[in-house]
């Protein structure tokens, strides 16, 4: 391998992991090691408390047998939280003279998924108070429409006008429409017109 193609893989490989790096800040590094010297030469975002010149622990490595792919693996960083690695072999005029290490700290979803868990716990809920809900219609109406989309497959977002027909004929059939101004409130969850319900009402009663 010419001298001179180290020093230009090595710079092309430092603006690689500075773009890795870059993209999923702050949650991943990226540190480059001299399979020759055996050596850290670059580190990218240094969340791992290492230092450019130590030991990259590849003594008992052998590279031959070493996939060009490796990983995911999981490693404990210092502070005691997991990382996800993958490390990669980069080949210079067909020596492999480095090893690209991308390592992401899972700490920060971990801590994100628990905080998540607390704020969502059903533990820390008290049933609906019956005299808020009792004739809170709004809430039936919500209930009730949910309930319809769930049976039927679909979403508010994917309703098609005829299904939107039917889930109008069902809310009357609830007898949803006897309360003043559902109809605005229905036009206004269904993304519909007002004049639209009172066709469809009209239609549903002539049958």
């Amino acid at each position: 391998m010419p001298s001179s193609d180290a020093p230009l893989a090595l710079k092309t490989l430092k603006n690689i992991a500075e773009g890795i790096a870059a993209l999923f800040f702050p949650a991943v590094e990226v540190a480059i090691h001299d399979t020759e010297s055996r050596k850290i030469v670059y580190l990218a975002n240094n969340i791992s408390r290492r230092n450019v010149g130590d030991d990259a622990g590849l003594e008992a490595l052998s590279l031959d047998t070493l996939a060009t792919l490796t990983g995911p693996y999981e490693q404990l960083n210092w502070d005691g939280r997991k990382m996800r690695s993958v490390s990669i072999k980069v080949n210079v005029e067909q020596s492999e003279r480095y090893l690209m290490c991308i390592n992401f700290s899972t700490g920060l979803l971990e801590d994100a998924k628990q905080a998540l868990e607390m704020f969502l716990s059903v533990n820390r809920l008290q049933p609906q108070p019956v005299q808020l809900f009792e004739e809170d219609w709004r809430e039936k109406i919500n209930t009730f429409v949910h309930q319809w989309l769930a049976e039927n497959h679909t979403s508010l977002t994917g309703l098609s006008r005829e299904d939107k027909k039917a889930l109008v004929t069902a809310l009357y059939r609830q007898g949803t429409f006897n309360v003043r101004n559902s109809a605005d409130y229905v036009a206004n969850v269904l993304s519909m017109g007002r004049a639209t319900i009172y066709k469809y009402l009209k239609e549903t009663k002539a049958q």
